[in-house]
């Protein structure tokens, strides 16, 4: 009996010891890393080989929080910072590049709505196709907004040209193209939105004898 007694407390003494364990362990997480400065939320951005609608949102709200949050001090930049002339074109381009992620992200969802084609079968889902077509022209207009939003920031880092962020040259690179016409999103978007508009306009013409 008392070597059963002794048996069953060391097992309730594991169990709690467990439990306690397992309650710590969401304390210990929060406390080894909080997501304060803007780089830790662009660092979460990641892509996948095949994107999903639910990770385009993901990647939306990690950008958005890079975009509010403050960025950490200088020593910690994702390039290297000698004076406040780089650290100004440091922001502006982390911004700009920023945007242009929000973009990307923006015209990838709106393409999983978009209806590239109004086929005469879809008659039936007439109206969730027109209702997808609105989501899309949505997300395609908010593309369009974080596209002027890069293109100021490419603007401001310009006036900056002095010095070179060679860390960030991918960033540097996409400012010269913003600047230069190379990279012009807002042509891309347009036709994004003309071709939703010429599908939208089939859809709405349906009806039950073109079935």
């Amino acid at each position: 009996m008392e070597l059963y007694r002794s048996q069953t407390d060391t097992e309730d003494v594991k169990r709690s010891f467990f439990l306690a364990l397992l309650l710590l362990v969401p304390l210990l997480s929060v406390h080894a890393y909080r997501i304060l400065y803007a780089e830790q939320y662009y660092r979460l951005f990641h892509e996948h080989l095949y994107q999903y609608p639910e990770d385009c949102l993901e990647n939306i709200t990690y950008l958005q929080d890079a975009l509010n949050a403050d960025f950490a001090n200088p020593l910690y930049a994702l390039a290297k910072i000698n004076n406040k002339i780089q650290w100004e074109r440091y922001r502006y381009l982390f911004k700009m590049h920023v945007n242009l992620l929000l973009v990307a992200q923006y015209r990838l969802l709106a393409s999983e709505y978009d209806k590239r084609v109004a086929y005469f079968y879809n008659y039936p889902w007439k109206k969730e196709n027109l209702d997808s077509l609105k989501t899309a022209e949505e997300l395609y207009r908010s593309a369009l907004t974080y596209w002027s939003s890069a293109v100021h920031w490419s603007s401001l880092a310009s006036r900056l040209a002095i010095v070179q962020l060679p860390q960030i040259q991918d960033w540097e690179d996409e400012s010269f193209r913003i600047q230069t016409g190379r990279l012009d999103y807002a042509k891309y978007i347009g036709m994004d939105l003309a071709r939703l508009r010429h599908v939208r306009s089939v859809f709405e013409q349906m009806n039950p004898s073109t079935y």
